[in-house]
């Protein structure tokens, strides 16, 4: 599914607050006089000596050891071509970040003008002692071979060229699986290849690496067939220039075990697909269309293996499966260089980790069952967690054992919780659940369009594919709103509970909501005319399954939002109370909070049963909670009544849930320390692991912490969740973010996806989007 965005927001995001996406934070204290003697004069001095002293110095005293260059000059920019270097430099800062978030390695870009290959390469020699890597990016080719070539040789750092070895390491890892599932040798297979720009030659290579007979490729390039003939070849095509008197693709393509795409959408027929060999592999990896349509493949040849640059797609060549964690690999070891080796450990890797049971969570995030290695599946998914663990060790033993690691690791068995650890500086989670919400996206209702940032919302998750909204509102005004903000939504449906058009449904929705309230105070004529508030119509919707989720209270106060949602739909089976919770992200990994909106004072059978009904929301996101109670005592070190009642609460919840990782009466200080907890406290079932949910002994103290961490941490966050209702309904914050909308759609849709059913007629509408 194509993405539609609209200019003004995606410039916005880049300009507003902030300028640009990223910043640099010091890892140190430097908040006195003290401090900052240190961190700069006269402290600096001293590192400054023992670095003249012995250069190799500057890896313990600097972040060199993880600071990594993106540099371009703009030439080649995906999608966009030679733009220039200030151009270019959005997409180098969006580069970072995902080396941040993949791999925790901090990023400078820098973005040179120079197209000439000598002036680049005496800018990058000169930037050495900043940095312990180099990631080359968008620099056309022919370029950038020679760029590459000549720094490899000439530095002693790390240095690649993502555009190159990206999509060739990724791939030959889809190319050994895939060679797997169908019995076949690499080193006989005929390999047709489209494109042979930077990284077609950089794949042909490393296949050729892997055993692949140069004599067994077809290239194309934009004129033609590589062959003998040409006089144009550089030596890099000449290795790969064919004596066949095959001039055009389809010839080409007769008999083929394997196709590779990396040239321009939709220039490969059926009627090729259909001549090739017995189960054929074709990677189509153009963007932001394949060579071929996924689904026309696969009806022309239901046998096919098939891999494309898609992410709506099966076996998604991505090069985030990469980049990040091949330098986390060399920068562990300090490597001088990113070597053959090193790529080819990489590709192993890859190729292993889909062959192994793949991890609840990566189910959850693409809405599988069960991943299993097969077809359909052939190389990792981006969000499996293992990645960082399984593929920078890979990569740091190779480095080891062809020579080029300055700092060899001893205790791999740390080196990896180590980077398991790292995980936590991401929002990984978010990531999850944004994926798993957009491979089933749901009909949510959002009970004030009238304000724009409910509309700006709305459109994010439409264009998104998270969710098909419905808008409840004045039409006109809300067209007028949408119309004067640049709003566009495909297909939008707007409904006015007020208006005449509406009368029937109000009264058939009125009639049904009588019959729930007809023995509580409210008659026929009242259950009809509060139809015409949005709340109820909206929950009404969601009740009779002409909607999934409803999403309100940004402009009004939480229990007039909540009253409707308990009064027409009602609290799930066997729930005995709702309770409301955050998802709060740190660099410790997600924190789950309640009760932090509903329940005021609860007693200690409440407090029980919000604890329960949390730990079971926090296993639905395929984490294991490891629940502290949080309180201002440790373990029956105060007597008050209030300490007691928590303490209580623990034991029901053992009680009823044994199995369940629960400890309290505990300060939230001394929860998340475990080295005060191993020896004070060395009893505690919290010890081993990190806590990530803690419940809060009221509302008053819940509702605090949340905000403290949000406004004055300044963490992500996702809620209020409203657990225990039997369908989804959602309350936002008053003055709720655009961000924090979308996110609490994501939410919605994840419920719906557990509670509702799914309707054909909104699996049709998906289809037809994509």
């Amino acid at each position: 599914m194509a993405k539609k965005l609209n200019k003004q927001d995606a410039l916005d995001y880049h300009a507003l607050g902030r300028p640009g996406k990223i910043e640099v934070i010091p890892t140190k204290n430097s908040k006195t006089q003290w401090d900052l003697s240190l961190a700069y004069s006269p402290g600096v001095a001293e590192p400054c000596k023992e670095i003249a002293r012995d250069v190799e110095n500057v890896y313990k005293y600097t972040a060199k050891g993880n600071l990594v260059a993106v540099i371009s000059n703009g030439t080649a920019v995906l999608g966009l071509g030679n733009i220039g270097p200030e151009a270019s430099k959005p997409v180098m800062e969006g580069k970072g970040v995902l080396f941040k978030i993949f791999a925790d390695i901090d990023v400078f870009d820098i973005e040179v003008n120079a197209t000439n290959i000598d002036e680049f390469v005496n800018v990058v020699k000169a930037l050495e002692p900043t940095f312990g890597g180099i990631n080359l990016e968008d620099i056309k080719s022919p370029e950038c071979f020679a760029i590459e070539e000549r720094l490899r040789k000439e530095l002693k750092i790390p240095i690649m060229h993502d555009d190159q070895h990206g999509t060739a390491i990724i791939s030959a890892a889809a190319l050994l699986n895939a060679l797997d599932i169908v019995k076949k040798k690499i080193e006989k297979v005929k390999i047709v290849v489209n494109g042979a720009g930077a990284a077609a030659m950089a794949c042909v290579r490393l296949y050729v690496s892997l055993g692949a007979k140069p004599e067994n490729f077809i290239m194309f390039d934009k004129d033609g067939v590589l062959n003998t003939q040409r006089t144009d070849l550089d030596d890099v095509k000449k290795i790969f220039a064919t004596t066949s008197k095959v001039t055009k693709l389809e010839e080409a393509l007769k008999g083929a075990d394997v196709f590779v795409g990396l040239s321009v959408g939709n220039v490969v027929t059926p009627e090729m697909i259909r001549s090739m060999g017995k189960y054929p592999i074709v990677f189509a990896m153009a963007n932001p269309d394949p060579e071929i349509a996924y689904e026309v493949a696969k009806s022309a040849r239901p046998d096919i293996i098939m891999a494309t640059g898609r992410t709506d797609y099966p076996n998604q060549v991505n090069n985030v499966l990469g980049f990040p964690y091949i330098f986390r690999g060399a920068l562990d070891v300090r490597a001088t260089q990113i070597n053959e080796a090193m790529k080819l450990a990489a590709v192993h890797a890859l190729a292993d980790l889909a062959k192994t049971p793949v991890p609840d969570i990566v189910n959850m995030a693409y809405n599988e069952r069960n991943l299993v290695f097969g077809p359909t599946y052939i190389i990792p998914k981006p969000l499996d967690p293992r990645l960082l663990a399984t593929v920078a060790p890979a990569v740091a033993k190779a480095a080891m054992e062809s020579g080029v690691a300055q700092s060899p690791i001893t205790d791999w068995q740390a080196y990896q919780e180590n980077l398991n650890h790292r995980l936590g500086l991401d929002n990984h989670l978010f990531r999850v659940i944004g994926s798993k919400a957009r491979k089933d996206p749901r009909k949510v209702v959002f009970a004030e369009a009238d304000n724009i940032k409910i509309l700006k919302a709305a459109q994010i998750v439409n264009d998104e594919g998270i969710a098909y909204p419905i808008l409840l509102g004045n039409e006109s005004k809300i067209r007028g709103l949408m119309a004067e903000h640049g709003i566009e939504i495909d297909d939008v449906v707007i409904i006015d509970p007020k208006s005449d058009e509406m009368q029937a449904k109000r009264h058939h929705f009125g009639e049904l909501f009588f019959e729930k309230r007809k023995r509580k105070g409210l008659n026929l004529y009242e259950a009809k005319k509060i139809m015409r508030e949005r709340n109820y119509f909206g929950c009404m919707l969601v009740e009779t399954g002409e909607a999934d989720a409803l999403i309100s209270g940004l402009t009004r106060k939480y229990p007039d939002t909540i009253r409707p949602a308990l009064q027409v739909i009602g609290m799930s089976p066997g729930a005995r109370r709702v309770a409301g919770m955050y998802i709060i992200t740190t660099k410790r990994g997600p924190l789950f909070l309640a009760d932090t909106t509903v329940n005021f004072n609860p007693t200690a059978e409440e407090l029980a049963d919000i604890t329960l009904m949390v730990a079971e929301e926090v296993r639905q996101f395929n984490i294991t909670p490891r629940v502290a109670m949080v309180s201002y005592s440790n373990f029956g070190s105060s007597q008050t009544p209030e300490a007691q009642l928590v303490s209580k609460a623990r034991e029901i919840v053992k009680q009823k849930d044994p199995t369940l990782t629960c400890d309290g009466e505990v300060q939230a200080a001394i929860a998340f320390n475990q080295e005060i907890l191993k020896d004070n406290y060395p009893f505690s079932e919290l010890i081993g692991e990190e806590v990530n949910t803690l419940i809060f002994p009221n509302l008053s103290a819940g509702n605090v912490a949340y905000n403290l961490l949000k406004e004055v941490a300044g963490f992500d966050s996702i809620g209020p969740i409203l657990l225990g209702m039997k369908k989804p309904v959602h309350i936002l914050q008053l003055g709720s973010t655009v961000r924090e909308i979308v996110n609490m759609v994501l939410i919605a849709v994840l419920d719906a996806q557990t509670k509702c059913c799914r309707e054909p007629e909104a699996q049709d509408k998906r289809n037809k989007r994509k």
